[in-house]
């Protein structure tokens, strides 16, 4: 089996100190060092005294509470809503399907494109132009904004673009894609225009459009991906396997993009 020569780590690190989400859904990591369990390892067998461990040293483990969106991750049809068009329950992220996330991927970039934007099925289509790419069924597509140039900052989540309704139906209902990926904190606009424009139209089902897209056509797409400026427009392929929580609405995925 040949390997590929390169790959590229997509994912965040999960963290006490990162700001990459709000307040109310951020990380809490409690370090339990080795000298900290010796004396839970050794008693574990009878007999047994923390010092006799070498260098009086157990095991060491992590304490973490958190949500199922923290970090990079992989949201389900069911974070979108209860049910599909028809009324079909939507899946969670132990039922879909594991073929879609072993994929070709597509880099769309939208660096250039002011923050706050509503992509639309035009910039689409003129972005895939540009890099020469016919979209194919289960293309795993990324969105490249600027959003990731603030990571590790206060600013993070108050930048990138939105994926609207129908730019979104235009990648999953019209040419098959069944996961998508972008390197901002949501596939939407970020809350700052969100509610800009609320405050104009009144328009709640226009916040979170992108994902509202998969009542119409269930998808699941990856946040808070890092490192798509070094990816090539294709040519690679995207390793994105979601963890296997029951009835969740989202999994922790440790992306990868692989490619010669």
């Amino acid at each position: 089996m040949r390997l590929p020569s390169r790959i590229v780590d997509l994912s965040m690190p999960l963290d006490n100190e990162t700001t990459c989400d709000p307040d109310i859904m951020r990380p809490k990591i409690q370090y339990v060092s080795q000298k900290d369990n010796a004396e839970a390892m050794a008693a574990f067998f009878e007999g047994m005294r923390a010092g006799d461990l070498p260098h009086g040293e157990g095991w060491a483990w992590e304490v973490i509470t958190l949500t199922t969106h923290n970090g990079t991750h992989m949201d389900a049809p069911w974070h979108y809503h209860s049910h599909d068009k028809t009324g079909t329950p939507m899946q969670t992220i132990d039922q879909v399907p594991l073929d879609w996330f072993f994929r070709p991927g597509v880099k769309l970039d939208f660096r250039n494109t002011p923050d706050g934007s509503i992509i639309q099925p035009t910039d689409v289509e003129a972005e895939l132009k540009r890099i020469g790419h016919t979209l194919q069924p289960l293309d795993i597509v990324l969105v490249n904004t600027k959003a990731s140039e603030y990571y590790g900052t206060a600013e993070y989540l108050d930048h990138g673009i939105g994926m609207g309704k129908d730019a979104t139906l235009y990648l999953t209902r019209d040419h098959g894609v069944r996961v998508t990926g972008i390197d901002a904190w949501g596939w939407d606009a970020p809350f700052t225009f969100a509610r800009e424009q609320y405050t104009k139209d009144r328009d709640a089902r226009a916040v979170w459009q992108g994902h509202w897209a998969g009542i119409e056509q269930p998808y699941c797409h990856m946040e808070k991906l890092l490192n798509l400026e070094q990816l090539p427009a294709t040519g690679f392929v995207v390793s994105c396997f979601p963890w296997k929580i029951k009835g969740a609405s989202a999994g922790f995925v440790r992306a990868v993009a692989m490619f010669d």
